[in-house]
């Protein structure tokens, strides 16, 4: 891979930062592909050419929101968001400064490569501790005497890998102790060159008894033979709560591979919101590490794979702790010739007591070409806990799209309608109004009725 040892000169630093970069890259060197004999990607196989990938270009930044992609501009103007960076590739090409009282408390929010050179200490102490290079050992604790689950296959790390070599930039949010941030922060990732890939990384610190909520978004233009490739770390100190949502709207020709992880201490909550819409290929992990008594996870998603997209999600739910709870709920919408894929578990240790964990995944199918692939799972160490998973696929209701054709309503506003109505369980728990609406245009145009 000369290539990459070539691309990982660019890349200048701390030597901390610098040592990491090529451990990871010796790791990604020896791992192979993950292939459909590993269980984690058993129905979804990445063809990529290492050999062939080159660095998305360089970017300017500007201060002009007019010089800035259409797409960013049309989000702009609908967002409630109270600071934001704009990413094209892998560089911020526009800011928006912090209010000034929320500096005056301590808060940083910034892009990743800076905040390694301003705030180096903090960068250093949790960048790669939620999402290392390697793929987390996740083993359950279990009783002596008994087989505990086997430990994830190593290739399975072989991308969050790549992504802890190369990574160019991405975001940095930090809230201190007993700060309360109202107004939500964000940043939005563009692509603008076709055949290229950008690596970028995501890390929230929230310390003791503090709150933000943040929001992830990705979009661009179709790029054939593109590849977005990141890691998102959240740590959530004991008490504090942090809201994660992810918005990936990426055009056609986008190969999406991203691993989210949650580290939850004592009393602390983690909720998040994995939004799937763009892409051709997205594979998207969603993981809560609940290792504090009293940890909550509440885990929401939604994803619309239309034509040949192939949406590919893996949560995981790994109670470590006593009177832990976590609530996930995925909802999924398949068209055309697309394919589906969760697969999902909950873990609960060898003394995690009390756990309360919900796992539910349901599928609506409006096409009979079609496909979805849904694997929960439970694994539970622990004989005092209330678990429980289950999944459903079902067509769209003939009844339902009848009753509205014979009111006048074109089939593609009845199905938007339906879409929409099924997919409310989970927009109707996000208390983000603009996000809400945002998706809701999205699904719009999926079904053709706008």
């Amino acid at each position: 891979m000369t290539q990459f040892t070539e691309q990982l000169a660019t890349h200048t630093g701390p030597e901390w930062l610098n040592s990491k970069r090529r451990e990871s890259l010796d790791l990604f060197n020896t791992l192979a592909i993950p292939t459909e004999n590993v269980e984690a990607w058993k129905y979804t196989q990445v063809d990529m050419d290492f050999a062939a990938l080159r660095p998305h270009g360089k970017r300017d930044e500007v201060t002009d929101v007019a010089a800035l992609p259409a797409s960013v501009q049309e989000r702009l103007t609908g967002t409630d968001v109270g600071a934001f960076l704009v990413l094209d590739g892998p560089d911020v090409v526009y800011r928006t400064e912090l209010p000034a009282e929320l500096t005056q408390k301590g808060v940083i929010f910034t892009d990743l490569k800076t905040a390694v050179e301003q705030h180096a200490d903090k960068v250093q102490q949790y960048l790669y501790s939620v999402v290392p290079a390697e793929v987390p050992d996740d083993t359950t604790i279990a009783a002596p005497g008994t087989t505990p689950s086997k430990s994830p296959d190593p290739s399975e790390g072989k991308f969050s890998a790549l992504a802890a070599a190369l990574w160019t930039n991405g975001a940095f949010m930090y809230v201190p102790r007993g700060v309360e941030v109202e107004l939500p922060l964000g940043s939005f990732r563009v692509m603008s060159e076709a055949g290229t890939y950008t690596a970028t990384r995501t890390l929230v610190v929230a310390e003791e008894n503090a709150q933000v909520t943040f929001i992830d978004e990705q979009a661009s233009d179709d790029l054939p033979g593109t590849y977005a490739i990141g890691a998102v770390e959240l740590v959530v100190k004991a008490g504090a709560r942090v809201r994660y949502v992810s918005i990936q709207n990426w055009g056609k020709g986008v190969t999406h591979i991203q691993r989210q992880r949650g580290d939850v201490e004592r009393d602390a909550t983690l909720n998040s919101l994995v939004v799937t819409m763009g892409g051709t290929l997205s594979r998207t992990e969603m993981q809560s590490y609940l290792r504090g008594q009293g940890a909550d996870s509440e885990m929401l998603a939604l994803y619309f794979a239309n034509e040949d997209q192939h949406f590919d999600h893996y949560t995981l739910q790994h109670h470590a702790a006593a009177h832990a709870h976590s609530d996930l709920l995925y909802k999924g919408v398949n068209n055309d010739r697309s394919v589906g894929v969760f697969s999902g578990m909950i873990k609960v240790d060898l003394g995690a007591q009390k756990t309360d964990a919900y796992q539910k995944h349901r599928t609506l199918m409006l096409s009979s070409e079609a496909r979805n692939y849904s694997v929960p799972q439970l694994e539970i160490n622990a004989n005092d806990v209330r678990c429980s998973h289950g999944s459903t696929t079902s067509p769209v209701d003939q009844e339902a799209l009848f009753f509205l054709r014979s009111r006048g309503i074109s089939r593609e506003t009845a199905e938007k309608m339906l879409v929409t109505a099924f997919l409310e369980d989970v927009l109707g728990r996000v208390p983000l109004s603009s996000v809400v609406k945002y998706i809701e245009g999205i699904i719009a145009r999926k079904v053709g009725a706008v």
